[in-house]
């Protein structure tokens, strides 16, 4: 419902996100987008729709919907049999349990950065704001069923991981930033595209999910 019913979510995908610029770059063996007379959302695919995301530190389309679906569950009644199927299904468990590694390798302060710098329209940045406030309801919602206190308490040496890595790729993150904001008002510098390059190595490197 998000991403096809709200107006601006499209123009606030390609303002927040690298994706107008992945399309520029020598990466990936297909364009970003399929040809199509109306290019919309279907005709986005789906590496650099889940690459883009991934290099804000959003990663929207790994858990949109997810804590909705939950929480619509649990206020029809139904928190202790997902609390059982968590328990007792492997299959459950785990999805619920990569659901919580991609939280926690999101991060809505360096989603918000990007937003600050990037996006200008007030309806975009309302919608930014919406989305994440649905990460925090997500990453609740997935504790819920986990009985979890924190994100990734059962798997102690892969948030470890996570918490040693995110000093090094934020800054990475920082520099995109400004890296973009300069190079869609100097399209045509190739050292800003270089650049823009090197930081989109790094972040997917460091996040360890490139899409």
């Amino acid at each position: 419902e998000v991403v096809y019913n709200t107006p601006c979510f499209l123009a606030y995908f390609r303002n927040a996100t690298p994706e107008a610029e992945l399309g520029n770059l020598n990466i990936g063996s297909r364009p970003a987008r399929r040809r199509a007379d109306n290019a919309g959302i279907g005709s986005l695919r789906a590496i650099p729709w889940q690459f883009a995301w991934t290099q804000t530190r959003l990663i929207l389309p790994s858990w949109l919907g997810v804590g909705d679906s939950i929480m619509a569950a649990i206020q029809q009644g139904h928190r202790k049999e997902l609390c059982e199927m968590y328990k007792e299904w492997p299959f459950f468990a785990a999805t619920i349990d990569l659901i919580e590694m991609i939280l926690a390798k999101s991060d809505a302060r360096i989603s918000e950065l990007y937003d600050e710098t990037l996006v200008k329209d007030p309806e975009q940045i309302a919608l930014g704001q919406a989305l994440r406030l649905k990460l925090a309801n997500t990453c609740q919602a997935v504790l819920e069923v986990s009985g979890h206190t924190i994100l990734l308490q059962h798997n102690t040496t892969l948030r470890r991981l996570i918490l040693i890595r995110n000093p090094f790729i934020d800054p990475i993150n920082v520099m995109q930033c400004e890296i973009l904001r300069r190079l869609r008002e100097d399209p045509n510098n190739s050292a800003l595209r270089d650049a823009l390059l090197i930081s989109i190595n790094g972040i997917a490197a460091g996040m360890r999910n490139t899409g």
